[in-house]
C-alpha cells in the first residue's frame, strides 16, 4: 500500500498520523523458520539484512507478516546513506556492515497473523490494535523491532512536520475506515517538509538534446555550498528550468565558464554518487546565486534533485554555507520510546 504526495496534512476524525521515516519499506513475512523480506518494488532485501532475518526468527510469534521501514541508527539520527551502504553485493561485506551498522524495522501495520491470515481485509482502526497487541507480545526489549507511533492529534501531527529531519522526512496520513489495499493511495497521503536555500552555481551540464537551430543549451544546474574554511563544495543540482528560458539563461552561463568552479568536493570526484556524465560539466566563476527548494540534505548533498524558486541577485556568493543547512531535528529514537 502506497501513498500520495499532498501539500497538506488532511485532518478529521477518519485520520490517524505517522512519522513518515526516510528507510527502505520492507514487507517481512515468517512462517515457521522461513522468512522473507521485501522491498516496496518486490525486490528481496533479506541477502541485505541477515541480522533482521536472524533477529525475525527469535521472535515469540512463528507465522506474521509486517509492514514496516528499514532503518540505520547513527547518533541521533537515521543514516539513510549508512543503510545505502548496506545494499553490497559481496556476503563479506554484508555480513561486516551488519555487524557494525545494524539495521531497525520500524513496524507501522500487520497483515497476519497465525490466528488471522486475512487481517489486511480489515480496517486500519482494528489492524493497529492487533499489531499494538503483537508488538507488546514480541517487541519488548528487543534490539532489533521497533513499533512506530501513531496520533489521532492534528496538532501532534503538525509538530512531527515540523520537527521532521534526522531520520524522518515527514508525516504519513492514513484512513482507518480502509483495509490494506495494494494500488490504492487515496487510503494513504504523504506531506514532506520542503525547505529552501541560497546555493552558488558553480557549474552547469547541457542537456542531451540540442535547439532546433543545433545550439547546445544548459540541461541543470550544478549547485555549491562554502564551508568554513572558504571551500566550494558541490552539493547537488537542479533541472527544473522551463524550455523557453533555456536560451536566455546559456547565454548568461557561458560567458562565466572558467576552472575550477567548485574548490572542494566537485562532480566527477570519487564517490559513490559518480556516473559516466559526472564529469561532463563546464565549471563557472561563482557569481551567481539561486534560492532552490529542496525536502532533504544528509552527507553534504540534497538527495533528490531540487526546484528553482528565485534568482538572488542581492545575495554575495560567500553568503551561502552550509551553516543555513544546520537545522534541530526531533530524536527519532525519542518518537519511539
Amino acid at each position: 500500500m502506497e501513498a500520495r504526495s499532498v501539500d497538506d496534512i488532511p485532518r478529521g476524525e477518519g485520520w490517524q498520523y505517522e512519522p513518515k521515516w526516510d528507510g527502505f519499506r520492507c514487507l517481512l513475512s515468517r512462517e515457521g523458520t522461513d522468512v522473507t523480506m521485501l522491498s516496496k518494488a518486490g525486490e528481496d532485501l533479506a541477502r541485505y539484512f541477515p541480522e533482521v532475518v536472524a533477529a525475525a526468527r527469535d521472535l515469540e510469534a512463528r507465522r506474521f507478516t509486517l509492514d514496516g521501514e528499514l532503518v540505520v541508527p547513527q547518533g541521533k539520527s537515521f543514516s539513510f546513506d549508512a543503510l545505502l551502504q548496506r545494499i553490497h553485493p559481496a556476503a563479506s561485506r554484508v555480513n561486516k556492515l551488519a555487524a557494525d551498522t545494524p539495521a531497525l524495522l520500524l513496524a507501522f501495520d500487520l497483515l497476519a497473523t497465525a490466528k488471522d491470515n486475512e487481517l489486511m481485509t480489515q480496517p486500519l482502526q482494528a489492524r493497529r490494535p492487533a499489531l499494538e497487541a503483537f508488538a507488546r507480545a514480541n517487541f519488548a526489549g528487543h534490539p532489533t523491532f521497533r513499533l512506530s507511533p501513531l496520533t489521532t492529534r492534528f496538532a501532534t501531527a503538525q509538530k512531527w512536520l515540523a520537527e521532521s529531519g534526522g531520520g524522518s522526512d515527514g508525516v504519513i496520513a492514513k484512513r482507518i475506515d480502509l483495509p490494506y489495499q495494494a494500488g490504492n493511495r487515496e487510503g494513504m497521503q504523504k506531506i514532506k517538509r520542503h525547505r529552501s536555500a541560497d546555493c552558488v552555481i558553480g557549474g552547469f551540464r547541457y542537456a542531451t538534446s540540442k535547439a532546433a537551430d543545433g545550439r547546445k543549451l544548459v540541461g541543470s544546474l550544478l549547485l555549491g555550498l562554502y564551508d568554513d574554511d572558504g571551500l566550494l563544495h558541490h552539493v547537488g543540482f537542479s533541472s527544473a528550468i522551463k524550455k523557453d528560458e533555456k536560451p536566455a539563461l546559456t547565454d548568461r552561463l557561458e560567458p562565466l565558464i572558467a576552472p575550477p568552479g567548485f574548490t572542494g568536493n566537485a562532480p566527477g570526484g570519487p564517490s559513490r554518487w559518480s556516473t559516466e556524465r559526472s564529469a561532463e560539466w563546464c565549471p563557472l566563476k561563482p557569481k551567481l546565486v539561486i534560492e532552490v527548494c529542496y525536502d532533504h540534505f544528509s552527507s553534504e548533498r540534497f538527495r533528490h534533485g531540487t526546484s528553482i524558486l528565485r534568482w538572488r541577485p542581492d545575495k554575495a556568493p560567500r553568503q551561502c554555507t552550509f551553516e543555513q543547512l544546520r537545522q534541530k531535528a526531533a530524536d527519532p529514537m525519542k518518537l519511539l520510546a
